[in-house]
């Protein structure tokens, strides 16, 4: 029997708000390897799950943001993950995600993401989300914060509008490119980055075919 038979459907939908500390565009999505000064992979992502389930578990609605540590390339591992999901959310739908992100539920992209850092706690707290397109952002009391806004070109300082297509990504197919900063802190990680890579995209999740 294949996994998508003997384990629970999933299916999440909706929009996702990517800050990390490679130069804009980030070149993970082409070579493999952060442009990051450290050769690190630092991010805070948040995602706004416009309709999901896990099972018969609804996750429609719910905003959460994972702070991301990775000391070298993603695929190298060894990394470390925080949560942060607000609290009218249940233990049970916390549960179904986390079994998701995590990977065990099989699926991409946490098939492959879960299997490269270790949870390294999860905080209570309101997630409000800016969304408006590549100017969006997020903030969460007594976490930290994150704005993104386009690219500019260089001799006139007009907004520069950049999409990357990726024909196989497995986080996402289109996402719009720009330069964002963020701060944030929680279970003693602290990532501040300014002018780094920023992308807004929208992905379709699961573990079905």
């Amino acid at each position: 029997m294949t996994m998508t038979e003997t384990t629970t459907a999933w299916r999440l939908r909706g929009k996702g708000y990517e800050f990390c500390n490679c130069q804009p565009g980030c070149t993970c999505n082409f070579s493999g390897f952060p442009t990051s000064p450290d050769g690190s992979c630092k991010a805070a992502v948040a995602n706004r799950i416009i309709e999901g389930h896990c099972g018969d578990i609804d996750l429609s609605g719910i905003d959460a943001v994972a702070i991301l540590n990775w000391p070298k390339a993603i695929h190298d591992g060894d990394g470390k993950a925080i949560f942060v999901v607000p609290p009218e959310v249940s233990e049970e739908q916390l549960g179904c995600m986390a079994q998701i992100f995590t990977g065990q539920l099989g699926g991409l992209p946490w098939s492959i993401l879960g299997t490269t850092f270790e949870i390294a706690g999860v905080v209570r707290a309101p997630v409000e989300i800016q969304d408006d397109g590549i100017h969006s952002g997020f903030s969460i009391p007594g976490v930290g914060s994150a704005h993104g806004d386009t690219l500019k070109n260089p001799v006139t300082g007009e907004e520069h509008l950049v999409a990357i297509d990726l024909d196989t990504g497995f986080i996402w197919k289109r996402g719009e490119c720009g330069q964002g900063s963020f701060e944030v802190e929680a279970e003693g990680v602290h990532l501040k980055f300014e002018d780094s890579n920023w992308i807004f995209y929208e992905f379709d999740w699961t573990n079905q075919s």
